[in-house]
């Protein structure tokens, strides 16, 4: 795969990534917004380290400089 994500863009993924992935323990939100804040945590953390987005890659879009 080629990488699509750019440094910023790689950034702001794992600073939400790493807030959506606690912040559902500290709040107490319910077992449904918990689940999903953390399946999204995980796909935001996923692409940032794969530095690859599979929607970006079917919308043509790359943040990556070349």
């Amino acid at each position: 795969m080629t990488k699509n994500v750019g440094s910023l863009d790689r950034t702001i993924r794992l600073v939400v990534g790493i807030v959506l992935l606690v912040l559902p323990f500290i709040a107490g939100w319910s077992m449904l917004w918990t689940v999903i804040s953390v399946v999204v945590a995980l796909v935001l953390l996923g692409t940032a380290a794969a530095r690859t987005c599979p929607l970006y890659t079917m919308l043509g879009m790359k943040t990556e400089k070349s």
